[in-house]
């Protein structure tokens, strides 16, 4: 098995032992070739692998004993599946024979993770080694990346291999191109269009067509929005960005949505959010370019399907474009200068606690272009997928997929290891930050440069929001929180309690430019804006 996950190319896998893998580990230790990183949750483990995947493109690798340890794996397995990204997930398993019958920590992980995950597959002798292994890191990197789970029972573990078993090599990657035709077909679509908008996800990222999507928007002189998971595909420096697309309400980039006659959707899955958001009225034409066909939706009936590689197919239909002089006139500038007044609204606003607008500014301000934001789940998703300006792709990362809480501090260290220890920033509610604080440790043992900005609120700030839309008041959300500062330095971190609006933005910098280290700092945030937002656009009208 280890031979084969160095031929896979694997160098890292996050996890935690138990006794019924410690073979395994044992011949990891044993080959030396693949780090193993220990964590203090499997949780923890899997926001580790499927971070690190995110941000190399390879299979990232968590590992989890039987029964309560591969449960405690089945939420970032899930995540990844949803979010295309590609992971393995290995598993202990107690002994073949006592499969059949209740016994001790025996639970059926093939039935628990084939749901959520493209291939779950137990090892049942030791001559499939080779071949499960090879099967399980195909189909985790196909054209729709997806988490894949390997299961083994601690009797075939202690098993000798075959003396002739050899690793599988890995296959080459073929890039599916797109016919003559599917480019005749889009050219004519977009000629004839008289609004078009593309709408941009995050499979322009994994295909590294950002260039390619930068192209086509200018020859055309066409608008890009992107969904959260997108953000960074188009820099939001360029004219023609439009932001992000996805929010609850009604927001200024729906306006050039609601004005489009056809979308040009890039890379984009609707797991990102709902179509409805988009076309309403189920009465847009839709050209979806990806290298997988979507799912079906009322409102994503698409009237041309292109699956084949992003690149080549936008290379190729900037030319066919080009040849056909297609340019188009109208662009959505209002929609620009709200986004700009919006960002900047608070930005010289010294109240406190801090409002969102003012948080969001000083971060970006405190960040370089190519710095690391992971978002986390919650109210600060919302302020930071819309206002956070973003200019290079797997910059600011966000889970809109399955929006699962917590992960943003464990996916730091993995991509802390993914960055090779340049400095990472995890942007996390206080609910999250306490559900996965443990890792803390895991961080400060390995030497991870990691920054944890915790908006404080002290409730479930996302769920006070929707409870406050649906009816007017909220139930259940609030909570208290331990000293954050004393937390930190108890785990042999950095500590930084903001006490005014004006120190935000210098401890943010100050984090990212030191010499290493773990750092937390806790940010008081008002979010008595969530509503005035809310109802802002509610009411929202663009000239015209």
């Amino acid at each position: 098995m280890v031979q084969c996950l160095v031929q896979e190319g694997v160098e890292v896998i996050f996890g935690i032992p138990g006794e019924e893998n410690i073979p395994f580990i044992e011949a990891l230790e044993r080959d030396g070739r693949i780090r193993f990183v220990v964590t203090r949750h499997e949780q923890g483990a899997g926001f580790m692998a499927l971070t690190y995947a995110h941000l190399t493109g390879k299979p990232g690798v968590c590992l989890a004993t039987l029964g309560p340890g591969a449960l405690n794996l089945t939420l970032p397995v899930a995540c990844a599946n949803a979010s295309n990204t590609p992971l393995v997930a290995l598993c202990a398993q107690g002994s073949v024979r006592r499969l059949h019958k209740e016994s001790h920590q025996i639970i059926d992980l093939v039935s628990v993770f084939r749901p959520i995950t493209r291939w779950t597959n137990m090892i049942l002798s030791p001559e499939a080694v080779t071949e499960t292994l090879r099967k399980g890191f195909a189909l985790a990197q196909r054209k729709r990346p997806a988490a894949t789970c390997i299961i083994l029972p601690e009797d075939i573990a202690e098993q000798p291999a075959p003396a002739d078993a050899e690793p599988l090599s890995r296959a080459l990657q073929v890039h599916t191109v797109p016919t003559p035709a599917d480019i005749d077909a889009a050219a004519d679509i977009i000629a004839k269009a008289k609004h078009p908008i593309i709408l941009a996800g995050n499979g322009v990222s994994r295909a590294h067509a950002d260039y390619q999507l930068r192209i086509l928007s200018e020859q055309l002189n066409l608008p890009v929005a992107t969904t959260f998971e997108g953000k960074g595909v188009f820099s939001d420096r360029h004219d023609n960005a439009l932001g992000v697309v996805g929010f609850m309400r009604h927001d200024y980039e729906n306006f050039a949505f609601d004005d489009a006659d056809l979308i040009i959707a890039i890379g984009f899955s609707i797991q990102q959010f709902d179509p409805v958001k988009i076309n309403p009225k189920n009465d847009k034409k839709i050209i979806h370019i990806n290298t997988f066909v979507e799912d079906t939706d009322a409102h994503y009936t698409t009237t041309l399907n292109i699956m084949a590689d992003i690149d080549a197919t936008l290379t190729q239909l900037i030319d066919a474009l080009r040849e056909r002089d297609v340019r188009f006139d109208d662009m959505e500038s209002d929609i620009r200068r709200l986004l700009t007044d919006e960002f900047a609204s608070r930005k010289d606003d010294d109240s406190f606690p801090m409002k969102p607008q003012r948080v969001v500014y000083d971060t970006r301000r405190a960040l370089g272009d190519s710095d690391v934001a992971l978002v986390d789940t919650g109210a600060l998703k919302m302020w930071m997928a819309r206002l956070y300006p973003t200019y290079l792709p797997n910059t600011c990362i966000i889970d809109n997929s399955l929006s699962t809480m917590g992960w943003t501090l464990p996916g730091a260290v993995g991509a802390s290891l993914a960055r090779h220890g340049r400095p990472v920033l995890a942007v996390m509610g206080d609910g999250s930050f306490m559900m996965n604080m443990q890792e803390i440790e895991t961080a400060v043992r390995l030497g991870c440069h990691i920054v944890i900005l915790v908006w404080v609120d002290r409730a479930y700030g996302l769920i006070k929001w929707k409870m406050d839309l649906h009816a007017g008041h909220h139930d259940d959300v609030d909570f208290g929180n331990p000293d954050f500062v004393k937390l930190a330095e108890s785990f042999g971190a950095t500590g930084t309690l903001i006490q005014a609006a004006d120190e935000l933005g210098p401890a943010i910098e100050a984090a990212m430019t030191a010499d290493g280290g773990v750092h937390v700092i806790a940010c008081p945030v008002d979010y008595s804006e969530n509503m005035k937002l809310t109802d802002k656009l509610g009411e929202l009208e663009l000239p015209g």
